[in-house]
């Protein structure tokens, strides 16, 4: 299979450019409250603390006004073209921006970890993820860094599309919300203080154990 389309410079972050912060999830008011959209989520939650709205369309994709984010310039960005097309939205991205696969940052469920869980990346595979996988075959490049939310309940699944796109539980809702609240800080951590130090400071969490000693 031909890559969706490749982007010459992708390994070279170009310094000028704002970060692009992908919230990963699948557009339409029936999937907001699923586990899949837990990108679309975190970055609805950053555009709330910093007064923005995604009324700017840029391709297939809605984008914020241009914000500060641990001192750096940040756009944040929620494709409309469904989980397994969100690839598409990067060209028109990095034509917009002048910018490259490495000044993207995804967020994004991550059915291989627990609930409660979180994991800061460097770059790598997609581990499964179709959002990611879209991604690397547009970019031609994995070399894009990753906050993945955990959201593996602790009980067996029968269908994986099922559970994802379906609406999170009650059960579920409280350690989902706190995990996409702390994913939230762990991008400006990224930002801030490099990818050593945000995964040093995230990739231990695990609510359920906070839970347990309460």
């Amino acid at each position: 299979m031909q890559p969706e389309s490749t982007n010459p410079n992708s390994e070279i972050r170009n310094p000028n450019s704002p970060w692009l912060v992908l919230g990963l999830g699948n557009p339409g008011a029936e999937y907001e409250n699923t586990y899949h959209n837990a990108g679309f989520r975190v970055v609805d939650r950053m555009a709330a603390d910093h007064s923005v709205r995604f009324r700017q369309e840029v391709g297939p994709a809605l984008i914020t006004d241009k914000i500060v984010l641990a001192g750096q310039p940040a756009v944040l960005v929620k494709p409309q073209t469904f989980m397994n097309r969100s690839g598409l939205a990067l060209p028109k991205l990095f034509e917009r921006f002048g910018a490259t696969i490495l000044n993207v940052v995804a967020v994004y469920d991550e059915l291989a970890l627990p609930l409660g869980k979180l994991r800061v990346r460097q770059k790598g595979s997609a581990g499964g993820h179709n959002g990611i996988k879209s991604l690397i075959s547009t970019a031609g490049s994995d070399e894009f860094m990753r906050v993945r939310i955990g959201i593996m309940p602790d009980h067996p699944l029968g269908n994986v599309r099922d559970f994802v796109l379906s609406r999170v539980s009650k059960g579920d809702r409280e350690f989902l919300d706190e995990t996409e609240a702390i994913a939230a800080r762990a991008v400006e951590s990224l930002l801030a203080d490099g990818i050593e130090k945000a995964m040093a400071a995230f990739n231990g969490i695990d609510l359920r154990k906070t839970e347990d000693t309460r």
